[in-house]
């Protein structure tokens, strides 16, 4: 696939040339800041440097405009290379708002014969899974759960529903790093709906998630149980883009997550952490440290010999603070620090000495994590 878009007003190049996932490349009177998907812009084509009619390039333009107004710091026409006049009588006042996903996927997991089935799927929008995989058997079906746009804008909307019927058992995953793109005002929003029957497990196991500055984000995680239904579940966020030097100053994320066993309330926790905020470096909140990482494990008690086994898990992150407790029917672990790889890394080992107790197997990690 060509690399760039390439825009052609009528005979002449205008707007500017857009490297998908890589650096800015432009026309020189241009600037972009671009780190996007193709999917991402629906109705945008690939040009391939054809020429166009004006009649084509205009509703692209609109949509590209809208789409990515919000998120980079500069977007504009390249007033040095479109016939200003012409293109201006064509414009809407005002532009049309911002296109936004509303997207859901629901997927049933059933036992039959021997093994686990993803037994029902259904989509709307960009979210999809790849086929059901079996690296540890047919007992325990796999699935990755794919965005394809990459990222999170504001005014999206993704509802992900994922029920494990009794006695079946499920670990779904994500490819790579979700992504909160800075938002205008709207906000987005992600929702996970879990259920899980009498004897089955569910591990849902998203990579890290990375909160722009600027970003306007809601994320809920609801997780109801049946009696002798196990769940394993990790959340990883990472404000701000520590590498490029961005920290989290504006905007604002709210998370809450609720686990039920038997209709019962077992775990409510609800927080909010606002760009530039005190919490940000409170010992009582991040503590100055840009990623953070919450384990909880629910449906069996921690037996003190797993409890003291996750208590000698480290860190390879030098300054990096975590702690496990344990509840009657939840296990809770938490880690602050700077590397999203070295929260993995220490939830990979709690893993290994809780999957065991929890559901009868060793550790796995999904190939996924390693590509």
């Amino acid at each position: 696939m060509n690399p760039h878009l390439r825009y052609a007003f009528a005979d002449r190049f205008a707007i500017a040339e857009v490297t998908f996932l890589g650096a800015t490349h432009a026309h020189p009177d241009c600037r972009f800041r671009t780190r996007i998907a193709q999917a991402a812009i629906p109705s945008v084509k690939l040009l391939s440097g054809e020429y166009r009619a004006h009649e084509e390039l205009y509703p692209i333009i609109y949509t590209l405009q809208s789409r990515l107004s919000a998120q980079f710091d500069v977007f504009r026409v390249c007033t040095t290379c479109v016939d200003n006049a012409a293109m201006t009588a064509r414009l809407p006042d005002p532009l049309p708002s911002p296109t936004t996903w509303q997207a859901s996927l629901d997927l049933g997991f059933e036992r039959r014969d021997a093994g686990t089935v993803l037994a029902r799927r259904h989509h709307h929008g960009p979210l999809r899974i790849q086929k059901p995989l079996y690296p540890e058997g047919p007992d325990l079906c796999h699935a990755i759960v794919l965005h394809p746009p990459a990222g999170i804008c504001g005014g999206d909307q993704l509802r992900i529903g994922i029920e494990v019927d009794a006695g079946a058992q499920a670990l779904l995953t994500t490819p790579g790093a979700g992504k909160w793109y800075r938002s205008a005002g709207a906000l987005a929003e992600q929702v996970v709906r879990i259920k899980v029957g009498a004897g089955g497990t569910a591990e849902w196991l998203p990579q890290e998630s990375i909160v722009f500055s600027g970003a306007e984000a809601s994320m809920r995680t609801d997780v109801e149980l049946e009696e002798g239904a196990r769940y394993i579940g990790v959340e990883t966020l990472c404000f701000g883009r520590r590498a490029s030097g961005e920290r989290f100053e504006r905007g604002s994320l709210r998370l809450a997550t609720d686990i039920r066993i038997a209709g019962q309330p077992v775990w409510h926790e609800r927080g909010r952490i606002d760009g530039a905020s005190p919490l940000l470096h409170s010992p009582i909140g991040l503590a100055s440290y840009s990623a953070c990482s919450t384990v909880l494990v629910a449906g069996l008690a921690t037996a003190p010999e797993t409890l003291a086994a996750c208590r000698g898990v480290g860190s390879s992150e030098a300054g990096a603070r975590f702690g496990v407790t344990a509840l009657p029917q939840v296990f809770v672990g938490r880690y602050l620090g700077h590397s999203a790889e070295a929260a993995r890394a220490w939830f990979i080992e709690l893993w290994r000495h809780l999957r065991p107790a929890l559901i009868g197997r060793e550790m796995a990690v999904p190939r996924i994590w390693n590509t």
